[in-house]
């Protein structure tokens, strides 16, 4: 049966078809080839590989520069990222709601900021009320937009929840905030759980942004310590800077596979517990 369906759905190439496709990816291959010793080759003749740029990476300023850098990233991603589930969370109950006019303003909401690009939204806020206080502006950008995000997330969580559940609980006289508080919107945040954290990631990596305005984040403090050294040492910087972003996101990822699992675990136990 297996076999009819694949036959089905997909037709298995022939001998000339699989000739075509292994001489396509090897040139697809040799091409990327190519352009990596083409960049590689740039590198070298500009010096961006000499042994002395990584030299200002031993002196502790730098070092402290790069710490700095990274607790303001994670401060800001840590301001933005509560603030974007609890404006989602609100923007997605507003969209369900009976009210008309709330549902309307929740929407207007939702797609505004969903529509306007987040560098545009972190450089006006920054010159219209922040000029001296960059930081709020890139958490406040952040928050608006990854808000709106999460309220679609959330939303298309609450409607994935099947119906008996708030038919239930309406039954037992609940009103239809305390159903959206203690039964739909739990499980709906369970239910979507990677894809929240997967917006988290993009928030984190989004507060690079803060580097168009100053704000003394990761990626100004790369910058700072690569326009401050002898032979601009940019790959240098790059190659400690990316890990330090990369290993953040990577944890923020582990961490919502460790809730998931545990977030299973907890229902599987509780399933068994009520059978």
């Amino acid at each position: 049966m297996s076999t009819q369906s694949a036959s089905v759905l997909y037709d298995v190439p022939g001998p000339r078809a699989r000739t075509r496709n292994r001489i396509l990816g090897l040139l697809g291959l040799v091409g990327i080839a190519g352009l990596i010793w083409l960049v590689v080759s740039n590198l070298a003749d500009a010096g961006q590989f000499d042994s002395a740029l990584w030299s200002p990476f031993e002196y502790t300023g730098v070092q402290q520069r790069l710490l700095n850098g990274a607790l303001a990233t994670l401060k800001a991603f840590g301001l933005a990222a509560v603030g974007s589930l609890v404006l989602g969370s609100l923007l997605a109950v507003g969209r369900l709601s009976d009210h008309f006019p709330v549902r309307v303003a929740s929407t207007v909401v939702v797609q505004f900021f969903r529509a306007m690009p987040l560098v545009i939204m972190v450089f006006a806020l920054y010159r219209a009320a922040f000029g001296a206080q960059p930081m709020w502006a890139l958490v406040i950008a952040l928050t608006l937009y990854n808000g709106a995000v999460q309220a679609e997330v959330i939303r298309a969580g609450i409607h994935a929840v099947p119906r008996g559940q708030a038919e239930a609980a309406y039954a037992l006289g609940l009103r239809k905030t305390q159903v959206m508080g203690i039964v739909l919107v739990p499980q709906a945040v369970r239910s979507m759980l990677p894809a929240i954290i997967g917006q988290l990631v993009t928030t984190l990596k989004d507060t690079s942004l803060g580097y168009i305005i100053t704000f003394p984040e990761l990626l100004w403090q790369m910058k700072i310590i690569a326009s401050n050294s002898d032979g601009y040492p940019y790959i240098p910087v790059f190659l400690i800077g990316a890990p330090i972003y990369i290993g953040l996101c990577v944890a923020l990822s582990g961490l919502a596979t460790w809730l998931e699992s545990r977030s299973r675990r907890g229902a599987t136990r509780r399933s068994t517990t009520a059978a």
